[in-house]
């Protein structure tokens, strides 16, 4: 998929780094002489942002020569990007740029090894990520968890219904709301309704009530397998989404159930990409 992330942002990631000029380079008096600089994976990695780290450079003054595209799973030593210019924009760029490349690059290797781990077991399941990222910095998750081959769960509350407890609780709880679930549906004709449940049981009902999700979080692998069983025999249509804890290590456990969508957080949180970044004098 190619995802754009716009030059306001782009920018914004400049300003917030080099507000008023880069006073060590002026002070050395380098700023004019020419360079490149090279990132290369220290690690197995699955490369993000490349496209954004390029223009980050581009918008300081240098030139991109080589560059891989975001989603491309690279070995140890391998050349990401390559850009050639002066030293003064080469070093306006740099931390940004392997800011950008680490933090994203992280979360897409995390949800590569979430996605392969699930589908060797399930191949039809879908990961989605939550829109748990740190605030600010959605656009960039968002591309990073789609290079990883996982998918977006909610990109706000403006696109996409969720009902959960906390909403039911303002119609006199879970009954009455299942009661309106037909009317809410032709009110929305075009939307999906996702449903949160807390129990096998709460679940069953929302499904028999014409939910097209139905949302469970934390439960336990074997009881969740029974539950997608009896969703399957009298529900056949109702999609089945499992939450909470989900991870590396319990993905194809959560995914052997027969689920049909994993939504997790845990692709945001862990140690960015090791990528190295070297500056040479070309002249």
């Amino acid at each position: 998929m190619h995802y754009r992330i716009s030059d306001t942002e782009i920018e914004r990631f400049i300003e917030e780094d080099v507000p008023y000029g880069d006073l060590t380079t002026y002070l050395l008096g380098i700023g004019d002489e020419q360079g490149e600089i090279l990132f290369t994976s220290r690690e197995r990695t699955v490369v993000c942002c490349t496209e954004e780290a390029g223009r980050v450079f581009e918008k300081c003054g240098a030139n991109v020569s080589f560059s891989i595209p975001s989603g491309k799973v690279v070995e140890t030593g391998t050349l990401i990007l390559k850009a050639v210019g002066t030293a003064a924009a080469l070093h306006a760029g740099w931390k940004v740029s392997l800011n950008l490349l680490e933090y994203a690059s992280g979360i897409a290797t995390r949800a590569g090894m979430i996605v392969d781990r699930a589908r060797a077991v399930n191949p039809d399941i879908v990961v989605v990520a939550t829109r748990k990222s740190f605030p600010g910095t959605r656009k960039v998750a968002m591309k990073a968890i789609m290079a990883g081959g996982a998918f977006p769960h909610r990109l706000g509350l403006s696109e996409s219904v969720l009902v959960f407890r906390h909403h039911t609780t303002f119609l006199g709880g879970p009954g009455p709301f299942l009661d309106k679930l037909a009317a809410i549906k032709r009110s929305a004709p075009e939307q999906r309704i996702l449903v949160e449940a807390d129990t096998p049981e709460e679940a069953l009902r929302i499904a028999e009530a014409g939910a097209d999700v139905v949302q469970v979080d934390k439960m336990p692998v074997q009881e969740l397998a029974n539950l997608v069983a009896s969703i399957r025999s009298t529900c056949p249509g109702v999609a089945v989404s499992a939450a909470g804890g989900i991870n590396a290590d319990n993905a194809a456990s959560y995914a052997s159930t027969g689920i049909d969508i994993i939504v997790l957080s845990s692709l945001y949180f862990g140690k960015p990409s090791d990528i190295s970044a070297v500056i040479n004098k070309t002249s």
